[in-house]
């Protein structure tokens, strides 16, 4: 998506000094416009595109982290209790041989759809149960009406995949994200559908969905830019104390914390002993550059 210079002050008019949308934008607003729907939402797609292109940014934890959000989101939408602290505790020390349950599955699905470059062939191996041009045709349905706009094609993906299967909204929103993700030129799967839309809004149609979509993609591309922000300078603050950590293997230790949501020490012991992975990660902590995110003493997981 390629903006002009006009149009781009135009969208940047659009922020607070702080970065954010203004708060009236990212309110759900009874009868608002698609026209002043798509205004704002172009305006945040277009900040986010600038922001995931910063080299600062760890793209990994990012995207894993907005899976994690997303998941529990369709869990909720789907009217189970799991929420994200469970849905991380279930996949992160899920063992070879166990399942992770119907909501631990959900956030694998997302996970591995947001793990590897956009294609049919990664969608599928989210999405195990269907075929590869199943999906393929999903992220192509479109009309006249939608054509040219990212955030139209992503709607009529989304009914689409909703027409088919009806129960299946996690696969109808990762596919939309997928959607809006190739408009966007953008390498990989980000989850935003899921974060802002709501149960009743997947059972909107026409006008009223591509509105919903609309708000939705504001809403969560506003979060993504709170998050993306805050892990720019964590990421940099681990960066900036790398140098000075002189554990076994700690280059890679840390680029392991700027790859992913989460980090156990059990994950850094092929690079250290287990004492030494628990207290790097401890250490890391200490420094204020990584945080401990299970609130336990045992079973501990660590992330920036």
């Amino acid at each position: 998506m390629t903006l002009g210079t006009t149009h781009r002050a135009l969208l940047d008019d659009a922020f607070d000094e702080a970065g954010q949308l203004p708060r009236d934008a990212r309110a759900r607003r009874s009868g608002q416009s698609i026209e002043d729907a798509a205004f704002f939402s172009g305006a945040a797609l277009a900040k986010l595109s600038d922001t995931l292109a910063q080299d600062a940014l760890p793209l990994g934890v990012l995207r894993d982290r907005l899976a994690l959000r997303a998941a529990e989101a369709t869990v909720v939408a789907t009217g189970r209790p799991e929420r994200a602290t469970e849905l991380r505790d279930a996949v992160t020390f899920l063992r070879p041989e166990d399942h992770p349950g119907p909501a631990g599955a959900t956030y694998m699905s997302w996970r591995r759809a947001v793990a590897r470059p956009l294609s049919k062939v990664s969608l599928q191996r989210a999405f195990a149960q269907y075929e590869a041009d199943e999906i393929e045709g999903w992220l192509r349905v479109s009309s006249e009406r939608t054509a040219k706009s990212p955030i139209g094609q992503a709607a009529a993906t989304l009914a689409a995949v909703l027409k088919d299967q009806p129960k299946s909204e996690g696969l109808a929103m990762c596919l939309a994200d997928a959607r809006l993700a190739r408009a966007m030129n953008w390498t990989h799967v980000v989850p935003l559908m899921a974060l802002g839309l709501t149960a009743r809004d997947l059972r909107k149609t026409e006008d009223d969905a591509r509105l919903a979509c609309h708000t939705a993609t504001t809403l969560a591309a506003d979060h993504a830019l709170s998050v993306s922000q805050s892990l720019i300078r964590r990421a940099e603050a681990l960066r900036a104390v790398a140098p000075k950590l002189r554990a076994k293997g700690s280059d890679k230790a840390v680029a392991l914390f700027l790859s992913q949501d989460a980090v156990t020490p059990a994950m850094l012991t092929h690079l250290m002993s287990d004492r030494a992975a628990r207290r790097f990660c401890d250490r890391l902590v200490s420094l204020g550059v990584a945080k401990e995110l299970s609130g336990r003493e045992s079973f501990r997981l660590y992330g920036i």
